[in-house]
Formats: C-alpha cells, structure tokens, sequence
C-alpha cells in the first residue's frame, strides 16, 4: 500500500488532467456536473508522480437515477467513472460550485473503485470529511475543495456500501464559513456501478 503522501500526489495529478476531460464529457448530460478522478499506484518516496495519459474523449455508458457511468480508452487503457450529484445540499442559500461524487476505475494504472467527493469549495483540511451510509461512518481526508478515502481497502468498503444501501450523506467543512451536508439518493448506484464495471472488467 503505498505511504499517505504518495497516495495523494498520484490522485492529484490524476485529477489536474481531468478538471478538463469530464467537464467535457459531462455537460451534456448533467448540466452542472464537472471532473475529477484519482488512483493510488506507488510512487517513491519524495518523487513526482507520473503524469496521467491522455484516455481520449469519454463516452456515456448510461444514467441510472443521478448516476452516469462514462468510458475513455485509448491504446494505453480505459478509464470508467460514474458520476453523481445530491438531491439535497445545506444550508442551501451557501454560494458553492459543482457538489458531486464519482467512483473511477482506471486500468492504465490497475486502479479501481476510488470513490471521490467534490464539496464546491475549498475544504477545512485538518478536519475530516464524515460519510454516513445506513448504519456505517467513514473519514475521509480533505484536499484542496475535495475528500478522498487514505487507502485502497476503505475506497473498497465504502464502493460496497454504496451499492447495497439507499442514501449517503456527506458532512464537510469549508475553510471559512458554516459546515455543509450533502445527501445522495443512492437510487440507480449499483446499476450505475455494474456499467463501469464491466466496461473496465472489474470483479465483484
């Protein structure tokens, strides 16, 4: 598993390339639906990460309730996502920009199942962001306007519970200001999750 640091620097290089790849893709079929996923090869200690290859333009695979799953391939490897955006924000009258959830798989770097949070604002980073699904709480760290899970294992965990239950609510706290809640139907997940799935060939 590779260290915290690492983990966070191929992410972040990850996610600069596709700031512009899924805003693309994504406007046409959720209006304010932007970018963004992030996988976790090694990387050593005190390097740069390796800068992401180009997966070509994404395609929709499907929507399923406020899910939309999304393929780009190239002849290094695919990159599948799906993508989500909460039927309730608060407090509501908060200035933000695009609040969404993404799930990623990318083949290129045998990366899959990174679940990512995208709050619409620059986050408070010394204090977590809580993920409540049914009965189960999660911690995920800040970044920037962002929150990811620390490891591989819990990106899993939390993929899974996601899959099996109805809503997720995702508490956070910006740098200045109020804390917010986001509350995701869960409703068309799965099937949104099966799409990418089987596009990337990944095994449940």
């Amino acid at each position: 598993m590779p260290a915290h640091g690492d983990y966070l620097c191929v992410m972040t290089n990850i996610r600069l390339f596709f700031l512009a790849v899924l805003c693309v893709a994504l406007l046409p079929v959720a209006a304010s639906a932007e970018r963004k996923p992030k996988p976790k090869t090694k990387t050593p200690p005190g390097s740069a990460a390796p800068a992401p290859t180009d997966p070509g333009p994404a395609k929709p695979l499907g929507t399923v309730g406020s899910w939309t799953a999304y393929l780009a391939q190239n002849k290094t490897g695919k990159v599948c996502y799906l993508v989500g955006q909460p039927e309730k924000t608060e407090p509501a009258a908060m200035k933000r920009k695009t609040v969404m959830a993404m799930v990623t798989h990318r083949t290129e770097d045998n990366v899959d199942n990174v679940i990512s949070f995208d709050e619409g604002y620059p986050l408070k980073e010394d204090a977590d962001v809580l993920l409540h699904v049914g009965g189960e709480k999660f911690e995920l760290f800040a970044k920037d306007d962002s929150a990811w899970a620390r490891t591989s294992d819990l990106d899993k965990a939390i993929v899974t519970a996601l899959a099996k239950e109805k809503q997720a609510v995702v508490k956070a706290s910006p740098r200045k200001g109020r804390a917010t809640t986001d509350t995701y139907s869960l409703a068309g997940f799965s099937k949104a999750l099966a799409l990418i799935d089987k596009a990337c060939d990944v095994k449940r």
